[in-house]
C-alpha cells in the first residue's frame, strides 16, 4: 500500500530490480493490510495522504507549509501512528533491500569469476607468493564496542528476523503454492507483531544488556562465517583446499570493549567486566560444544577404513584409565570407530570445562587444540577429507575465538587515573572510584589466571598527554596486586589536534618506561596505539581531522621504524561519516604507506555491529572486503604509489586543513552556538532515547560547549535535523582555499585519502535536504548560524560536484544513490512530523501531559528517520 509512490518516481525508480521492487510491494502491501486492520481504513487514508504531500513536495506540486498545516491538523495520538507506520515501513524497506543485497552476493559468486575486492582477487593481484608472505604477520581485529547507535530495541530486530526468515524461504526456488501462502501468511502474522510492538525502549539498558545483544551476533553470524573466510583464503591459495593442511592461517581476532569500556561510564564495574567475560565464555563454549558434537556424531568412519594412529590409540587407553565411565560409553555407543569416540570425549570435556567440572575440563584452549589436532592427524594418513573438512574449521575456530571468545578490553581516562594516584600516593582513606580502579585491574589479572593472558590485557588509557598517563597505569596495578600485577599493555589514546601531533614524543617517553621496554621484548617488539576519529572530528572538522590522522599516522610510521617498533594503529572510527565511517575498506587503502603492514585493528560500533554481521554472507563479504584492503595496502606497489601521491599534495592538503578548520571553529566555537544547537534539533531528547547504558554528556545540564558533548549524540542530532553537519561542515572552505580546480581534480584522482574523503562528504550531502534543514535551523532564532551553515553547504556541494565531475550527488553510486532517492520522501515526512513535535516544545508552553504526549512523538520519529537514513551516530 505505502510503496506503490515508489513506482511512480524518477530515474532512480527506473532502476530499482524487478527482485527488489517485488520484495518492497510485498512488504509494503502486508504493513498496508496490517495498518488497515488494527487502525482502520482512516488511519492508513492519512497515511496515504502524507506519503504523497511529500513525494508532489519534492516534485515542486505543492509547498512544505502546506504539509505543514496537514500535520498541525492531526490530533497527537493519530501523529504517533502515522509515526510507528513509517518506522514500520523503514524497518521493512531495509530487510528488502538486505535481502536483495544477499541475493546478488550469492548471484555474483555462482558465476564463477574472481570478484572484486575478494580474497581471490588480492591473491590473484598480488600473487601466491607475496600473499603466503603477508599471512605470518597478517592480522584483521573488529572490536565491539557499546557505543550507544544502536536505536532499534532487541525486540523489533528480533521481530524483523521472523519476518526475514519467512521472506527467505517466500522467495526460494521450487517453493509450492501452499507453501507460499502459507509463508506470506506467516510473514502477515509477524509484521503485524511488529507493529504491535513498542519502538521505544522502557527502561535503560545496563552494561550487560549491550554484552549480551552483542552475544546475538556471535550465536548468529560470527562463529560460523569465520572459518568460511579462511577455507576461501584457502582455496584462492589452492584449489585443492579440504584435502591437505591449510595453507591459510587464523588471521582473525576478535576484541570487545562492551563490559570494559568505563570512560564515562559508571555502570561498568569491575563486577560487570567479570561477568562479561563469563557470558563470553558460556557463549564459546557452548558453540565449540556443539559444532564438536556434531563433527564427532556424524565422523562414523569404521577402523577398517580410516585405521586409528598409534597416538590416538594411546590416548583413548589413557582416557579410558581415567575416565572410564565416560569412554566406555561412547566406545559402546560407537564400536570400532576411533575417531567418533575421540571427538564425543573431546565433546564431554568441553561441557565439563563449561560447567567448571575440574576433574574433565580442559585447562586451556591449547590443551583442546592438541585433543583436535590429535584426530586430524590420524585421520590425515587415510582420510584426508575428513581431516581437513569440518573438523579443519573446528580448529579454525578454538584458533580464533579461544574460551574467552573476544578479547575484552579496559578503558578509562587519564584523569581518572591521576586522581587516584593522588589519593594512594597519600595514604589517606580513599574514595569510591579509586577502590574500583583498583579492583578493575585486580578483574584483570583473575581473568588472565582463567583464560590466559590473551583473553585480557591491553587498558586504552582515552586523552593521553604524556608518558606519565601510561606510567600511572603500571603504578596503579603495583598498588593493586603488587609483584603478582597482570600482565598489561597500556594504550594510548590519542584524539585532540594536538595530542595528535605530539604523539611521536608521548611514544619516546614511554621507551624509558620500564614495563613498556619488557613488554617489547616479550612480543618481539610489538606495540600499540590507538586514534580517536569522532572526537578529533568534533574538535577539528571532518576535513581537518581526515587529514591531522593522516599526518599523524605518517609520523607515527617514521616514529617505529626509526626506534625498530612494530607498531600496531587501532583506528577507533564511528558507524557514521562525520565519525569516521564510511566503508571500511576504502578506508584501509587511504590509511599512510606503512602504517598498515599486514595488521588493521578498527572499532565496529552500535547499528554497524548488526549492518555488518546481522547476516553471514554480509559478515563474510564485510570480512573479505577488509582483508583484501589489507593486503593490497602492505604490497611495496601500492604504498609506493600512495606516498607519492601524498608528496605531491601535501601543500594543497595543508591549506585545506588549515582553511577548512578554521570555517568549522568559526561556527562551533561562536558565542551561543551550543544553546542554538540545543534548540534546532532534538540533542535533549536524544538522551532519553536509553540507546546504551553510557550517558549522552560528560557533565550535567545543558552543554555549554562541544567538549561537554559526546561525539555520538552529536552526530546523532544533526542527521535528525537532515543538515548532516558533521559529515562536510568546512570542507567547501577548505577547497576553495586551493585556488586551482585541476589540482583538487589531480588530487582527488590519484590520491586513495582525498578520494575517500571527497566520496564520504558527497554520502553526507547526499542525506542532507537542504529545505528540511533549513526549518530546523529557524527553530534556533538566529538568522546569522542559519546562513552561516547553508552559505557553507552550498559552497561543499558545488565544490564537491566539480571536483569529482558529477552532474548530482552519488552518481556514481547508483545502489546508494538510489537508496538515498528512494527514502528520502519517507523520512521528510517523518522529519515534518518531528518539527510538530519540536517546535511545540522549543517555542511554545505545553502542560505536562501535552508535553509528554509530544516528547513520544518526537522520540518515535527520532527512531524513524535514524531507520530511513540507516545510521545514527
Amino acid at each position: 500500500m505505502i510503496d506503490q509512490g515508489f513506482e511512480r518516481r524518477s530515474a532512480a525508480v527506473t532502476e530499482m530490480p524487478d527482485e527488489l521492487r517485488h520484495d518492497v510491494r510485498l512488504l509494503g502491501n502486508l504493513l498496508g493490510q496490517v495498518l488497515a486492520e488494527q487502525g482502520g481504513e482512516d488511519l492508513l487514508a492519512d497515511v496515504e495522504r502524507l506519503r504523497k504531500a511529500v513525494i508532489a513536495a519534492r516534485r515542486g506540486e505543492i509547498s512544505a507549509d502546506e504539509i505543514t498545516a496537514m500535520v498541525a491538523g492531526w490530533e497527537i495520538e493519530r501523529l504517533v501512528q502515522i509515526a510507528r507506520a513509517f518506522t514500520c515501513y523503514f524497518h521493512l524497506a531495509n530487510l528488502a533491500e538486505e535481502h536483495y543485497r544477499i541475493r546478488t552476493l550469492r548471484e555474483r559468486d555462482a558465476e564463477g569469476k574472481v570478484q572484486r575486492e575478494s580474497l581471490a582477487q588480492a591473491v590473484h593481484e598480488l600473487g601466491h607468493e607475496r600473499v603466503t608472505e603477508l599471512l605470518e604477520g597478517l592480522e584483521l581485529h573488529p572490536v565491539l564496542t557499546a557505543h550507544p547507535t544502536e536505536a532499534r530495541r532487541r525486540a523489533v530486530v528480533t521481530a524483523i528476523q521472523r519476518v526475514s526468515g519467512q521472506l527467505t524461504e517466500y522467495n526460494s526456488p521450487g517453493r509450492g503454492a501452499s507453501e507460499r501462502a502459507e509463508n506470506k501468511r506467516r510473514m502477515l502474522e509477524e509484521i503485524d507483531l511488529l507493529w504491535r510492538t513498542a519502538q521505544l525502549r522502557s527502561t535503560k539498558l545496563d552494561p550487560l544488556d549491550e554484552v549480551r545483544t552483542a552475544m546475538a551476533a556471535f550465536d548468529e553470524t560470527l562463529f560460523r562465517m569465520v572459518p568460511q573466510v579462511y577455507r576461501s583464503l584457502d582455496a584462492a591459495l589452492d584449489e585443492r583446499t579440504g584435502t591437505r593442511p591449510p595453507q591459510a592461517r587464523p588471521f582473525i581476532r576478535y576484541g570487545s570493549w562492551i563490559g570494559g569500556d568505563r570512560d564515562g561510564n559508571p555502570n561498568v564495574t569491575a563486577r560487570v567486566t567479570r561477568d562479561t567475560i563469563q557470558i563470553q565464555s558460556e557463549h564459546v563454549l557452548t558453540a565449540l560444544e556443539t559444532a564438536c558434537s556434531r563433527i564427532g556424531r556424524t565422523l562414523t568412519a569404521s577402523a577398517q577404513f580410516a585405521p586409528c594412529s598409534p597416538e590416538l590409540r594411546t590416548a583413548l587407553a589413557t582416557a579410558v584409565d581415567a575416565h572410564p565411565e565416560v569412554v566406555s560409553e561412547l566406545a559402546t555407543r560407537s564400536p570400532r570407530e576411533p575417531h567418533r569416540q575421540w571427538l564425543l570425549f573431546v565433546t564431554a570435556r568441553i561441557a565439563a570445562t563449561r560447567r567448571r567440572d575440574l576433574d574433565l575440563a580442559y585447562r586451556s584452549s591449547a590443551e583442546l587444540l592438541g585433543d583436535l589436532r590429535l584426530v586430524q592427524g590420524s585421520l590425515a594418513a587415510s582420510a584426508p577429507r575428513q581431516a581437513y573438512g569440518e573438523l579443519q574449521h573446528l580448529i579454525w575456530q578454538v584458533e580464533t575465538f579461544g574460551f574467552h571468545l573476544a578479547e575484552l578490553e579496559v578503558r578509562q581516562h587519564s584523569q581518572v587515573h591521576a586522581a587516584a594516584l593522588a589519593e594512594l600516593r597519600t595514604g589517606g582513606e580513599l574514595s569510591e572510584r579509586t577502590e574500583e580502579v583498583l579492583a578493575t585491574i585486580r578483574v584483570i589479572g583473575w581473568i588472565q589466571e582463567r583464560f590466559g593472558v590473551t583473553a585480557c590485557s591491553r587498558y586504552v588509557v582515552s586523552f593521553t598527554r604524556s608518558a606519565e598517563d601510561i606510567a600511572a597505569v603500571y603504578e596503579l596495578a603495583g598498588y593493586a596486586l603488587g609483584d603478582r600485577a597482570p600482565v598489561l599493555d597500556v594504550v594510548p589514546l590519542f584524539e585532540s589536534g594536538q595530542d595528535l601531533a605530539n604523539s611521536p614524543l608521548v611514544l619516546t617517553g614511554m621507551l624509558d618506561l620500564p614495563q613498556v621496554r619488557q613488554r617489547l621484548a616479550d612480543t618481539g617488539r610489538r606495540m600499540e596505539i590507538m586514534l580517536g576519529y569522532s572526537d578529533s572530528a568534533k574538535e577539528l572538522g571532518p576535513a581537518a581531522a581526515t587529514l591531522r590522522l593522516y599526518e599523524a599516522q605518517e609520523a607515527l610510521t617514521v616514529w617505529a621504524a626509526e626506534h625498530d617498533v612494530k607498531l600496531r594503529m587501532f583506528h577507533g572510527r564511528g558507524g557514521a561519516l562525520g565519525r569516521g565511517g564510511g566503508p571500511a575498506n576504502r578506508a584501509v587503502l587511504a590509511q599512510a604507506p606503512g602504517s598498515v603492514a599486514g595488521r588493521f585493528k578498527v572499532t565496529e560500533q552500535g547499528e554497524v555491529i548488526f549492518a555488518r554481521y546481522g547476516h553471514i554472507a554480509i559478515a563474510r563479504r564485510h570480512l573479505e572486503q577488509v582483508t583484501n584492503a589489507v593486503l593490497l595496502a602492505s604490497s611495496p606497489a601500492v604504498g609506493a604509489s600512495t606516498a607519492a601521491a601524498a608528496d605531491r599534495f601535501r601543500g594543497l592538503a595543508e591549506r585545506v586543513a588549515t582553511a577548512s578548520e578554521q570555517a568549522y571553529r568559526a561556527l562551533t566555537e561562536a558565542p551561543g552556538f551550543p544553546e542554538w544547537f540545543g534548540l534546532v534539533s532534538p540533542l535533549e531528547e536524544i538522551g532519553t532515547l536509553r540507546l546504551g547504558s553510557r550517558p549522552a554528556r560528560r557533565g550535567l545540564g545543558a552543554p555549554r560547549s562541544l567538549d561537554d558533548l559526546r561525539a555520538i549524540p552529536w552526530v546523532f542530532a544533526w542527521a535528525q535535523t537532515r543538515v548532516n553537519l558533521p559529515g562536510w561542515y568546512g570542507l567547501g572552505t577548505g577547497l576553495a582555499s586551493v585556488g586551482s580546480l585541476d589540482e583538487l581534480r589531480a588530487a582527488y584522482a590519484e590520491w586513495p585519502l582525498f578520494n575517500a574523503m571527497l566520496d564520504n562528504a558527497e554520502m553526507s550531502l547526499a542525506k542532507t535536504d537542504r529545505s528540511i534543514a533549513k526549518r530546523y535551523l529557524a527553530l534556533g532564532g538566529r538568522e546569522d548560524f542559519t546562513h552561516q551553515v547553508l552559505e557553507e553547504y552550498d559552497r561543499t556541494r558545488d565544490l564537491v560536484l566539480r571536483v569529482t565531475g558529477h552532474t548530482r550527488l552519488l552518481e556514481n553510486r547508483k545502489v546508494l544513490s538510489r537508496a538515498v532517492q528512494l527514502r528520502d520522501p519517507y523520512v521528510d515526512a517523518l522529519s515534518h512530523l518531528q518539527l510538530r513535535a519540536l517546535r511545540a516544545l522549543r517555542t511554545g508552553t505545553p502542560s505536562d501531559q501535552e508535553r509528554e504526549r509530544l516528547s513520544t512523538l518526537l522520540l518515535l520519529s527520532v527512531n524513524g528517520v535514524a531507520a530511513g537514513l540507516q545510521n545514527t551516530g
